[in-house]
């Protein structure tokens, strides 16, 4: 099981101490979100370069751990065009150098769902496309440049809602360089729980060409409806069918436990780690 986890579960810290924890602690990658983690790199907007990342890689890499994914979360539908073009720009800039880090892909979400209700309010989900759409194109053709990945995480609540908006964008925009970083945790809607089995297999057989990235916590609903993250294992995901499915379609497939603290990752990672083992797969 490749399980890695977010490196900031342990705070922002110098890289090569966040780098030494994390190998200490038993995770042999890490999803790398560089404004979140290291506090002695300045990231900010035009600050990248190879020796860079190469500083950073090699830091994390002489400890066994390999970065997996550079988490570079920005709003792609932000309706002040200004601070979106920095966001845009940043993520271009993660893209560009993103193999100098030792890794292929750069991951972030697609801004809330109602983004543009108000100036927008019988047409906003298909404005909130447009403008996603716009920027999606920039940054894939950003990436095609590089020959890397731009891992795209739907949300329940944001643009990209449904596996359905998935499988769109994805029509609209046929790269190869455009992939999708799944969190079944993220995308499950409360009506899903009715049949969980079946929304985990519709998304995975639908899907599976263009997942090339996992994230791994759990979820739950409270009597109001209301979803919440608690410790993998504590929730409703089914994780010995979605660790089924993983061994299934995307065999080697990097997962980055989420939703933890640092005094929780060891034991939540020994948990999914358990379950992971005890799947069998006929092949």
């Amino acid at each position: 099981m490749k399980l890695g986890v977010l490196a900031h579960t342990f705070g922002k810290r110098p890289t090569a101490d966040l780098a030494q924890i994390i190998a200490d602690n038993g995770f042999n990658s890490v999803q790398l979100a560089l404004a979140k983690a290291l506090s002695d790199m300045d990231s900010a907007n035009g600050k990248l370069s190879p020796g860079f990342a190469n500083e950073v890689g090699e830091q994390f890499a002489s400890r066994g751990v390999k970065i997996a994914v550079l988490g570079c979360y920005i709003n792609p539908i932000d309706p002040d065009p200004v601070s979106r073009r920095v966001d845009i720009n940043r993520f271009k800039e993660h893209l560009r150098y993103a193999r100098d880090f030792g890794c292929s892909m750069v991951a972030t979400e697609t801004g809330e769902r109602t983004t543009y209700k108000d100036s927008h309010p019988d047409t906003y989900d298909e404005k909130s496309w447009s403008v996603l759409k716009d920027t999606l194109e920039e940054i894939t053709e950003e990436a095609e440049k590089w020959g890397v990945h731009a891992a795209i995480e739907p949300v329940a609540t944001h643009t990209l809602h449904t596996h359905e908006h998935m499988t769109r964008l994805f029509e609209e925009i046929p790269s190869s360089n455009l992939g999708m970083l799944f969190d079944p945790c993220n995308l499950i809607k409360q009506h899903h729980t009715a049949d969980q089995g079946a929304f985990l297999r519709e998304v995975m057989e639908k899907l599976y060409e263009k997942i090339i990235v996992i994230h791994a916590k759990d979820v739950a609903f409270n009597t109001q409806g209301e979803k919440y993250n608690p410790v993998p294992g504590a929730g409703i995901l089914d994780y010995p069918l979605f660790f089924e499915l993983l061994k299934t379609y995307k065999p080697h497939i990097d997962i980055s436990l989420e939703g933890v603290n640092a005094e929780e990752a060891v034991p939540a990672a020994k948990h999914l780690r358990t379950v992971w083992d005890a799947v069998k797969v006929n092949h």
